[in-house]
């Protein structure tokens, strides 16, 4: 009993060292909360945790799934390997929560800002899960700027 537990906290990381998948996993935490603190600032309802969340759970879910391809079955038949239902799991996900927050006062839809922004950082996740650390840095400085940019450039009521 003792040999079982410990093999299975120790775990295997066979798919992605435990110190690489620190490193997605904190880079989603760091390029997601960059997105969700503009929210924050902005007193959105879905604001830095948020956002924050949102990215660590969508890169966890793809290293998750990137560890349970490395998992031996019975035949390669049993074995299933699709990257896009792990990518439309997470996705759908974040659309109902990002649904959450959008609601509609005096025929004008409020929010709807904010759910895209959470649905970015669930994308920023799955990208560092990916390893592509590098292009969800590309894509956070991005949505900032048009987060920040475009308000700026917004006629005032």
């Amino acid at each position: 009993m003792g040999n079982i537990l410990q093999s299975t906290l120790s775990g295997s990381f066979e798919a992605v060292p435990a110190s690489l998948a620190i490193v997605r996993l904190v880079s989603a935490m760091v390029l997601g909360g960059l997105v969700g603190l503009e929210r924050e600032f902005k007193e959105k309802p879905a604001g830095l945790r948020t956002h924050i969340l949102v990215a660590i759970a969508a890169c966890l879910f793809t290293i998750v799934g990137q560890e349970l391809v490395q998992l031996q079955f019975e035949s390669d038949d049993a074995k299933r390997i699709d990257p896009l239902r792990l990518i439309e799991a997470v996705t759908a996900g974040v659309a109902f929560l990002a649904a959450g927050v959008i609601f509609t006062s005096g025929g004008s839809v409020k929010n709807i800002t904010t759910g895209a922004s959470m649905w970015l950082a669930g994308a920023i996740g799955l990208a560092c899960g990916a390893g592509e650390i590098p292009l969800a840095a590309i894509a956070a400085a991005l949505v900032v700027a048009v987060l920040y940019v475009l308000e700026r450039l917004k006629p005032s009521d």
